[in-house]
C-alpha cells in the first residue's frame, strides 16, 4: 500500500556536498546556502522536537526531554531563523510547523516565537493577505490560552492528529490522547479564530475492521473539519512499532482488507464532499494545504530546527537531529547539517516524477519528456515507453498533456513510482 509523504529529506543515496567546514562532516546550512538565490522561497519550514511521549509508529525526529530545553530551543530557533532570513521572501505564502509536538511548547514561548516570526517574516497578517500557516497539534495539549496565542500570532490553520477514534487501536499505536479530546481541541482553535483544520487518521492498523474504519472517517466529517490527512500505517526500520511486528506481538492487517480500506476512504470522504487531491490528502475544494503542495510540486521552502529538510532550486539539505547538536551555536547561527544534494538533473526529474504522480492533477507530460530529453534522448524514449506501458495496464491517463494515475494506479502507486524512475535512472 502506499505509504505517507513527509516533507522530502535529503537521500544519502545521492550526490553530497564536500565537507566546507568542521573535521566531522558537517557544516552550517548557511554555507550550503551561500551559492542559491536570496530570497529565493516563500515557504517556511520549522521543526519542533519535543513530545510527552514517542508514539509508536513514528519515525520523525522527536524526543520526550527530561532536560527542560524548550526556553534554549525558542532562543536558538530565533537566532537559526534571523540567519535564514535572507534567503526567505516577505511576504511570507506559506509557513508549517512540524514535530514532534509543537503544540508542547507553552503559550508563553509561543507568543516569543510568533513575535520575532512577525518581526522577520510579517507573518502576523498572513491571513488577511491569504497566507498559509500551520501548526501541528496534539489534542491534549490544546488549551485557551494556546489557542489565543496562535490566533494573535498570525496561525491560519491546524493540523490535529487524531489518528483514530477508537480507545483500542489508539492503545496499539501507543498514542497518548483520548478521543473526547479531539473535538474539544477543535473547538477551541475555532473560538479563538482558527478555522481552517485538518485531522490526520492511520488506516490498517492491526485488529481494525472495516466498519471501524469508516466510524473513523465519519467522525471526523461530522467534527466540520475541511481536511482529512488519511494513512496507512507503515512499519519503518527503527520505530518501537517495526520492533514489536518483529517480536511477533501482533500480526499486519490482511493486505487485501488494507487495500479496500484505501478504495473506501474515496468513495466515503466523496459523500462529504472530501475530494482525493493527493494520495493520502482530502479537501473541500479550496481547503487543500499549500504548504504540502510546495514540496509535492517541487517548489522551493528553507528549513530550521533539527532534522528539518530544505529545498531551494535542486538543492537539498536535511539539519542533523540532534538537539544537544543543534543547540550549539554556529559563527553564522545556521543550523549544522547532516547532508546536502548539489542539484542533479537526474535527482530532479526522478523526484518531480515521484512527487507530481502522488497528485491528482498528476504531471505535465511535455515538461517531464523535455526535462528527460535535455539530459539525454535514451532516457526521454525510456521515459515515453513508460507511460505506453502503464497506460495499457489502466494504471496511467494521458489527458490534456498530463500524466495522472488511475484510481487503479493510486492503488499501486509505489509500484507505478517505482517504474518511472527506473525508466528514468537504470541504474
Amino acid at each position: 500500500m502506499p505509504s505517507p509523504t513527509p516533507p522530502p529529506h535529503a537521500s544519502s543515496a545521492s550526490r553530497s556536498l564536500p565537507v566546507l567546514s568542521g573535521g566531522d562532516g558537517t557544516q552550517p546550512a548557511g554555507r550550503v546556502l551561500a551559492s542559491t538565490r536570496r530570497h529565493a522561497a516563500a515557504s517556511l519550514y520549522i521543526h519542533v522536537p519535543f513530545c510527552f511521549h514517542k508514539c509508536h509508529y513514528c519515525d520523525f525526529y522527536s524526543i520526550v526531554d527530561t532536560r527542560d530545553r524548550q526556553e534554549p530551543f525558542v532562543h536558538r530557533l530565533e537566532h537559526e531563523l534571523e540567519a535564514l532570513s535572507p534567503w526567505v521572501r516577505r511576504p511570507l505564502d506559506t509557513l508549517f510547523v512540524g514535530g514532534g509536538t509543537p503544540s508542547l511548547l507553552s503559550p508563553s514561548l509561543w507568543r516569543r516565537l510568533l513575535r520575532r516570526l512577525d518581526e522577520l517574516f510579517g507573518t502576523a497578517s498572513m491571513a488577511g493577505r491569504g497566507g498559509e500557516f500551520t501548526v501541528e497539534c496534539n489534542p491534549e495539549t490544546v488549551t485557551d490560552d494556546l489557542a489565543a496565542a496562535l490566533a494573535a500570532g498570525g496561525v491560519t490553520r491546524v493540523s490535529m492528529g487524531a489518528q483514530s477514534f477508537h480507545p483500542g487501536h489508539l492503545k496499539t499505536l501507543e498514542r497518548w490522547h483520548d478521543p473526547a479530546n479531539v473535538p474539544l481541541a477543535l473547538e477551541r482553535m475555532r473560538q479563538a479564530g482558527i478555522v481552517r483544520q485538518s485531522i490526520d487518521l492511520i488506516f490498517g492498523i492491526p485488529g481494525q475492521t472495516m466498519d471501524e474504519w469508516l466510524q473513523d472517517l465519519e467522525i471526523a466529517c461530522s467534527l466540520g473539519t475541511e481536511h482529512l490527512s488519511c494513512y496507512g500505517l507503515t512499519y519503518e526500520q527503527g520505530t518501537a512499532m517495526n520492533a514489536r511486528l518483529e517480536r511477533g506481538d501482533f500480526q499486519p492487517i490482511d493486505h487485501d482488507l488494507e487495500a479496500d480500506m484505501f478504495d473506501a476512504t474515496v468513495e466515503r470522504l466523496g459523500r462529504h464532499g472530501l475530494r482525493r487531491y493527493e494520495l493520502s490528502n482530502f479537501a473541500r475544494p479550496g481547503a487543500e494545504c499549500r504548504h504540502n503542495l510546495v514540496y509535492w510540486r517541487q517548489g522551493n521552502w528553507i528549513a530550521a530546527g533539527p532534522s528539518a529538510s530544505g529545498h531551494v532550486d535542486g538543492l537539498r539539505w536535511k539539519n542533523r537531529p540532534r538537539l544537544d547538536d543543534y543547540l550549539q551555536d554556529t559563527p553564522d547561527r545556521t543550523a549544522l547539517i547532516a547532508d546536502a544534494e548539489t542539484p542533479d538533473p537526474v535527482r530532479n526529474l526522478v523526484e518531480a516524477m515521484m512527487t507530481g504522480l502522488r497528485l491528482a492533477e498528476g504531471v505535465d507530460a511535455r515538461a517531464m519528456l523535455s526535462f528527460a530529453a535535455a539530459i539525454d534522448d535514451r532516457r526521454r524514449d525510456r521515459l515515453a515507453s513508460w507511460a505506453t506501458r502503464l497506460g495499457e495496464r489502466g494504471m496511467l491517463e494521458a489527458a490534456d498533456d498530463r500524466w495522472r494515475l488511475t484510481p487503479t494506479g493510486m492503488r499501486l502507486a509505489n509500484q507505478a513510482i517505482l517504474e518511472a524512475a527506473e525508466a528514468i535512472d537504470p541504474s
